[in-house]
């Protein structure tokens, strides 16, 4: 089963941390943080739908 509510906090917290970097004019850093977690939030999708039984 996917754990939406993990994917949730992974990426309210990358744009927390991206909004303080933007704050700051670090764009740089922004942009690492959220391309970090889109991909984070890839992998819990992804791990999940591998362990879900296959229904048909």
């Amino acid at each position: 089963m996917t754990n939406y509510k993990k994917m949730y906090y992974t990426l309210f917290n990358a744009l927390s941390k991206a909004i303080e970097n933007i704050d700051v004019a670090n764009y740089g850093a922004a942009r690492v943080i959220l391309i970090e977690a889109q991909q984070k939030a890839e992998e819990i999708y992804i791990e999940a739908e591998e362990e879900a039984p296959e229904t048909e």
